[in-house]
């Protein structure tokens, strides 16, 4: 469905979506002039763009202030996550460096030739 205004100069349309039917209730912006062929009042029109333009700018306002968030969480995920590989590094060399100390201790152990059952 979509919703048309037109006069003697240019013809509007508005699409449905989310904020259509909120605009539609809030009546003032579709005031049409009290004429014999309809047209809608300078002012109304104004009120009318007021209010989509209004509209738009907060869910704008809103879908960048979201963004932000996600911003801010995908930089402290991303800094943990850094973090993290740093530690496993630190440790893996210490399972190694403990790997070569136990190996080298083991190779030490005199060698016997059977087990004493």
């Amino acid at each position: 469905m979509t919703i048309s205004f037109e006069s003697k100069e240019k013809s509007f349309e508005l699409e449905p979506g989310p904020n259509i039917h909120k605009l539609a209730r809030a009546g003032a912006a579709f005031r049409l002039a009290q004429s014999d062929d309809a047209e809608m009042s300078a002012e109304s029109l104004g009120t009318l763009l007021r209010q989509v333009s209004k509209t738009s700018t907060s869910e704008i306002d809103n879908l960048i202030g979201e963004l932000e968030r996600l911003r801010g969480k995908l930089q402290i995920d991303g800094n943990r996550i850094e973090h993290d590989i740093r530690e496993y590094a630190v440790l893996s060399g210490q399972v190694m460096q403990l790997t070569k100390i136990i190996f080298e201790s083991v190779k030490k152990l005199p060698i016997t030739s059977s087990i004493s059952r």
